[in-house]
């Protein structure tokens, strides 16, 4: 579009001729043709000296030996005289050697356009305005209510270990590693959790545990937080039910709320956790000694052997309550798997190829136990019998 300047209308007119022409015929045509059609007043020539209509802009394209386009004229003139210029240009009927055909698109009222752009805009920068009015709102809130957070977070007895209010009464305990990590989850609403602030397992903290039905560790997504896994595991025994991390490389203490009940909501089994753990640090260890360490294989994954289907390719599933599917054959295998809930383990009467462990890595199950051992691939640890007797 041209230059419009000061212009409180434009003037669009489309162009048609049935032959060849240059932008210099049709402005050629607007002017010769036009003179002595309008009143003096409204000269063309005189009105674009003066600037009450501003630089005639055309853009023409040729197709088919025929050129068609639009023209555009910017006026500063009222409604009336911008309509009279309009149908003066209709009046044109030949440029250069070509039939022609001018037609006015619009008038367009380009003060009113801008005005609806103003207002528009304005619209969105009140809505900035607002937005970040009720975010800093929001920030006051919630320093205001971290007064009421802190003043909530306690001392379970004498340990020295920093806690919930309500870990006490609550059938669930959320077991994390610091004191930040207790108010962090005080302020996103949770109100169970208790920090076991430093190593080692205060003998509190098990009696504790003890007591509860469910009793979940959450740890940052680091080294430190896997070696804690297994510390706590290893203290807690039975009593510790499930594990869940924060994203990798990210600590407890900074999750957001979103992501603090994301990641607590996809605890798993705290054995599962363990046993894929173990297996990560046996890997660590052999390749520290340069040849493979033998591999702990405790006594769970021992009895999954009885499970053994008599029929070669048939698999069966042991879930978390210990119970065994019925065996299906190699066809089934993985849509039985993909539909399985709480699957500890895969128990086939084949040898573990890398079939079996892809299916048992997609239903994300942690162990297969095989006639022939092909070693453990992603999250997944594959038995030979010939290891578990």
């Amino acid at each position: 579009m041209t230059d419009i300047g000061n212009a409180k209308y434009m003037i669009r007119v489309s162009v048609k001729l049935d032959g060849q022409g240059q932008r210099k015929d049709i402005i050629g045509a607007i002017f010769g043709q036009t003179e002595g059609l309008m009143p003096e007043a409204l000269d063309l020539r005189k009105l674009q000296r003066s600037g009450r209509i501003g630089h005639i802009d055309v853009t023409l394209e040729s197709k088919k030996g025929k050129v068609s386009g639009i023209i555009e004229i910017p006026s500063t003139l009222e409604n009336v005289e911008s309509a009279i210029i309009g149908a003066a240009l209709e009046t044109i009927e030949r440029i250069g050697p070509s039939k022609a055909n001018l037609k006015v698109n619009e008038i367009i009222n380009i003060r009113s356009d801008k005005r609806l752009e103003m207002v528009e805009r304005a619209k969105d920068l009140l809505l900035d305005i607002v937005n970040m009015r009720d975010a800093e709102s929001g920030n006051l809130i919630e320093e205001v209510r971290s007064v009421l957070t802190t003043s909530e977070v306690t001392v379970f007895g004498d340990s020295g270990m920093t806690c919930g209010p309500n870990v006490g009464d609550s059938d669930a305990l959320i077991i994390v590693e610091g004191r930040n990590d207790v108010l962090n989850l005080a302020k996103s609403g949770i109100k169970n959790a208790i920090a076991v602030m430093g190593s080692g397992v205060p003998d509190a903290l098990v009696e504790l545990a003890s007591g509860k039905s469910q009793v979940t560790a959450f740890l940052d997504g680091d080294r430190g937080g896997k070696m804690i896994a297994l510390e706590l595991a290893g203290a807690l025994e039975k009593s510790l039910t499930r594990i869940a991390f924060a994203p990798a490389g990210r600590e407890v203490e900074h999750l957001e709320k979103k992501l603090v009940g994301k990641h607590l909501g996809q605890a798993e089994a705290a054995t599962k956790i363990v046993r894929r753990l173990q297996a990560e640090a046996d890997r660590d260890n052999s390749r520290g000694k340069g040849k493979a360490a033998p591999r702990v294989i405790p006594d769970e994954i021992k009895g999954y052997a009885e499970h053994m289907p008599e029929k070669k390719n048939q698999g069966v599933f042991v879930l978390e309550s210990g119970e065994v599917t019925e065996a299906v054959g190699a066809a089934k295998l993985a849509a039985t798997a993909e539909e399985s809930e709480g699957v500890q383990a895969l128990v086939i009467n084949s040898s573990a190829s890398s079939r079996v462990v892809e299916i048992a890595n997609t239903a994300g199950i942690p162990v297969v136990v095989a006639t022939k051992s092909g070693g453990g691939t992603g999250e997944v640890e594959v038995y030979g019998v010939n290891e578990l007797n």
